[in-house]
């Protein structure tokens, strides 16, 4: 058993120039051999390190994440098929990644990261799939998040992959950093940046087709990504969560950005009128309100001001926003705190690609 340190280089903003462009490296536990599981395997469980096994010469090495899979030199790294001159816009070369659930680090900044890799069955690496970053709640991981959410039901039989990222600790458990709340010193958008570039080296994933989605913080993070990464990420789908007051001055997404929202109308840590919030201890934020937050939105994207009637899902769409982007309200009569319906969601989300 060898580790393997594979150097990825992950842009803070699009476009890779001078000092917006820093240093990210993926470790993998891998057994000699040709490439394959990590140990663990990489199906039947969670192995560590994935989908990343080591040939006696590779006839390829890893090709660079991107429009195109790029051109790989003939490294040792992978089962020789990740690179060589790399695949057209429809397709890529032959991807590492094999179906299968896997645990994959990051070292950034000198801390160290970690997230589920979620590759389903439908995937076979011959064509660019999407790729959706589902984040947790409070207290969660990207394991539990996986077991929970309901997302993998719907975006598995397209071949979508996914990832579960983790959390660090902060003074109420694992959550994100989203301004003036959940965890502190941590800059969970740079995270972000490096999983999705991380996941393009591993798979052949479509870089205008990014998602995040997210219940509780981890919709807060959905959200913030919104605001702070519209370059990267071609839609949102927070659930369960408001944009906060403390910084929603600071949302200036640097394109139109699609968003659909989950929010329920029954008791929850996130009333749906907003307001102040104490839940996490010293970090006190106030929370926009479900219909503030849609209509902060709307105003963002030069939607019209007044939305359509709802649906018979309680959802309600905002007309005519720049880009054809649409910004939508889903509202659960009586519901609190539920992670969203990506049948609903994922619709609306495979629409909005980057240009």
């Amino acid at each position: 058993m060898r580790r393997l340190s594979i150097p990825l280089l992950v842009c803070a903003a699009a476009g890779c120039s001078g000092v917006d462009a820093y240093p990210v490296t993926r470790e993998v536990e891998a057994p000699g051999g040709s490439g394959g599981a990590g140990t663990g395997g990489s199906t039947g469980g969670i192995a560590t390190g994935g989908s990343a096994g080591t040939g006696a010469s590779g006839g390829g090495g890893l090709g660079s994440g991107g429009a195109s899979a790029g051109s790989g030199g003939g490294g040792n790294a992978g089962d020789g098929g990740n690179g060589g001159n790399g695949g057209s816009a429809g397709g890529c070369a032959k991807s590492i990644a094999a179906p299968g659930d896997s645990v994959q680090t990051l070292s950034i900044a000198g801390r160290t990261r970690s997230y589920v890799l979620h590759v389903p069955g439908a995937y076979d690496g011959t064509q660019r799939v999407p790729l959706v970053l589902d984040f947790h709640a409070l207290g969660g991981t990207g394991k539990s998040e996986l077991s929970s959410s309901p997302y993998p039901a719907v975006l598995d039989p397209e071949g979508v992959i996914q990832a579960f990222p983790d959390g660090l600790r902060g003074p109420a458990g694992t959550a994100w950093n989203v301004g003036p709340c959940c965890v502190e010193d941590v800059d969970d958008v740079a995270f972000a940046r490096a999983i999705v570039a991380h996941a393009q080296s591993l798979a052949c994933v479509d870089p205008t087709r990014v998602y995040a989605v997210g219940v509780l913080t981890g919709g807060g993070l959905a959200h913030y990504l919104g605001c702070h990464a519209a370059d990267l990420f071609a839609a949102i789908a927070p659930a369960a969560f408001d944009l906060l007051e403390e910084n929603v001055e600071d949302c200036t997404p640097q394109r139109p950005i699609g968003s659909i929202s989950f929010r329920g109308t029954g008791t929850s840590r996130v009333p749906y009128e907003g307001g102040p919030s104490s839940l996490v201890p010293g970090m006190p934020l106030t929370f926009l309100g479900a219909r503030a937050t849609a209509e902060r939105w709307a105003s963002i994207n030069g939607c019209g001001a007044v939305p359509s009637e709802p649906d018979a899902d309680g959802c309600i769409t905002y007309p005519g926003c720049d880009a054809g982007v649409e910004v939508t309200l889903c509202t659960k009569q009586g519901g609190r705190e539920d992670p969203g319906d990506p049948s609903i969601a994922w619709p609306v989300l495979a629409r909005h690609r980057l240009e």
